[in-house]
């Protein structure tokens, strides 16, 4: 491969990075494109395009003028495919592989085009079964094809593209369709990465399907394969790059369990999928290539298991670099404030409004919007699979509903590279539970307004519900029978004292360590079903010690809100705490406190020790009115 000049789709991938590692090695100059960011462990020497590739240009390809091509870009869903990945697949898979050879096919440098290919071309009634297999189909290159999915579709449509040309432009370049198999390395989002990073973290190891067979092949032999292929001379046509040999899944459990002693297993069968039992035949490869796969299980685990151990020792800064707001809704303020931050430190950064809603309109002010499923444990693996999709390198939550479900699993999203803005569960369950709020209150001695399950007293009260927006179904002044006959309107009804004055909000934002990087007082002026439309700030040093004081006691971080009433005597009395950025918090924004540039900073690892905290040294008042967004397109 020396002085080769090998241009590399996807090269930032889990079989791009040790393909282009090779292929720097062996003497060839390498021209990688990529959607994701450079990565680090990049030799300088590799030429880097970070986008798009539907968009590189003729010029571009023709200024390196490469004598190879190795196309590994596509997106890839699981075998059950999304409805959404429809418009995905024509644009990452059928375009993007149509749009580069049109670049490339009358380029006089290029000499040999390699395609990663799939086994999902094959017919799937060959090697999917109602029961248990025993034993896999031997699957060769002339056996009958009938994509699987989407997916296979687009391979299999260029290969035929690949044919085509063939016919034409055989005495110029050749080209080789390489059928992989299950694949999985290092870095990966493969079920065998998943199921090491559960192991590290002491998580319980859910398996479905253990009989299914599948021929396993480690990116290591995958990138080797693909560059013995584009050496070989002659060769052209289908083959494929497999193992030719068939594992089950409870082997590559046994593998782990044999590497974690102690990892429990949970075995499932609430799924409709059907049994697989695969294999490549690899005939054509050990004759036509004189090389088959060094790689099985028991090797390739153990590296990916060191690989994962020191990620999980020490946390790599994420290296995706776009951001997710979730339940954006109709939060346009807080985009936009988010949208400011990115471009004065991230501006390649893609921001994504995020929703369950398709009609939310907060996508209308930012770069993109991911239709998101509801936040529960079961969608977990669909939410993964989302973030790496998108390339989401942060994600902020917004809605205390749904904050539970991100600290819950934060850890297994910051196992995959994504930072999730959430502070720990501890602080999520004293916060949302205004009960176990007043709780926390009484037993540290901090000014929290008590509550009780049933009234204390004779009143008068504030009767509200005990989970979620305090706001929503709030009873106010209430004497102790009409507050009763409120509470029986309610689903988790709890009872405080009713206290008259200033009704307060305090923005405050904590880094990583739970300490606050700086708060802003604000009084709400007037309000309108639970949030400020008018409302100013102003300082209190004192009351600002006791707000940093309580927010520190618990294990919080980004932005918080608390709400608390100032009494005719002045005393404080704080409502409740929201851990999630407030409603009108863009007032404090204006007034200095920098809350999305600080988490952006912490997310690239730089010291915050040396970013000051500089308030406004006027007040700000903030009325917040409907603006109008006007959008022109052609396409409306």
């Amino acid at each position: 491969m020396k002085n080769e000049r090998v241009f590399v789709s996807g090269g930032a991938g889990v079989i791009g990075c040790e393909l282009t590692k090779r292929l720097i090695d062996l003497g060839a100059e390498v021209f990688v494109g990529d959607l994701k960011p450079r990565p680090k462990e990049f030799s300088s020497k590799v030429r880097y395009r970070q986008g798009d590739l539907n968009t590189i240009s003729l010029t571009e390809l023709s200024l390196f003028s490469p004598t190879m091509f190795i196309h590994l870009a596509a997106t890839f869903e699981r075998s059950t495919e999304t409805y959404e990945f429809w418009e995905q697949n024509f644009w990452n898979n059928v375009r993007l592989s149509h749009h580069l050879m049109t670049l490339l096919k009358d380029m006089s440098s290029l000499k040999k085009v390699v395609f990663a290919s799939s086994y999902l071309i094959y017919d799937p009634t060959l090697y999917t079964f109602d029961q248990p297999a025993a034993e896999a189909t031997r699957l060769s290159e002339d056996m009958p094809i009938a994509p699987r999915n989407l997916t296979g579709m687009a391979k299999l449509a260029h290969e035929v593209e690949l044919r085509f040309l063939d016919e034409f432009q055989s005495s110029k370049f050749t080209s080789v369709s390489a059928r992989i198999f299950r694949g999985y390395g290092r870095n990966s989002r493969d079920v065998i990465s998943r199921w090491v990073r559960s192991a590290l973290r002491g998580e319980t190891l859910t398996v479905f399907r253990p009989e299914g067979m599948f021929d396993y092949v480690y990116a290591a032999d995958t990138a080797e394969g693909l560059i013995r292929i584009a050496k070989k001379s002659g060769l052209s046509g289908v083959i494929n790059l497999g193992t030719g040999s068939s594992r089950r899944v409870s082997e590559v459990v046994d593998v782990i369990k044999a590497n974690f002693p102690s990892v429990k297993i949970e075995y499932r069968d609430d799924v409709d999928i059907n049994y697989e039992a695969s294999c490549a035949d690899i005939g054509l490869l050990s004759e036509r290539v004189g090389w088959t796969p060094a790689y099985n299980l028991e090797r390739a685990i153990p590296e990916i298991i060191e690989f994962e151990a020191v990620r999980v020792a020490a946390p790599v800064h994420a290296s995706r670099s776009n951001i997710l707001v979730s339940s954006a809704s109709r939060k346009i303020p807080l985009v936009r404030s988010l949208m400011e931050a990115k471009h004065r430190i991230a501006k390649n950064a893609f921001l994504y409004a995020g929703d369950i809603d398709e009609q939310a309109h907060a996508q209308f002010v930012c770069d993109g919007f991911i239709r998101l499923p509801k936040t529960i444990e079961d969608n977990l693996e669909e939410f993964l699979e989302l973030v790496e999709k998108h390339d989401i390198g942060l994600v902020i939550p917004t809605r205390d509903g749904e904050l539970d479900f991100w600290a819950r699993n934060r850890e297994a999203f910051e196992g995959c590279g994504t930072t999730v803005l959430v502070s720990d569960l501890q602080a999520i369950n004293t916060s949302v539970d205004k009960l176990a709020f007043a709780e926390f209150g009484d037993i540290n001695k901090f000014p929290i307004i008590p509550a009780w399950e049933s009234p204390v007293g004779s009143g008068p009260f504030v009767v509200k519900e005990r989970y979620g927006a305090g706001s929503r179904s709030i009873g106010l002044n209430l004497p102790k029978g009409d507050a009763r006959a409120h509470a029986a309107k309610l689903s988790h009804p709890i009872y405080q004292p009713f206290i008259e004055g200033r009704e307060i909000s305090v923005d405050a934002w904590l880094d990583r360590h739970h300490k606050v990087k700086g708060l802003v007082l604000r009084e709400r002026n007037e309000v309108q079903n639970g949030e400020s439309v008018v409302t100013t700030t102003f300082k209190n040093p004192s009351l600002e010690s006791e707000c940093v004081r309580v927010l520190e006691f618990l294990p919080l971080r980004g932005p918080v809100v608390l709400q608390l009433i100032i009494d005719k005597d002045g005393c404080p009395h704080i409502i409740e705490l929201n851990a999630r950025f407030g409603g009108a918090s863009t007032a404090s924004i204006a007034a200095g406190l920098d809350i999305w540039f600080w988490t952006l900073l912490e997310l690239e690892g730089q010291d915050l020790e040396s970013t000051l905290f500089k308030r406004s040294t006027v007040e700000i008042r903030q009325v917040r009115v409907p603006q109008d967004i006007v959008l022109y397109d052609p396409d409306i």
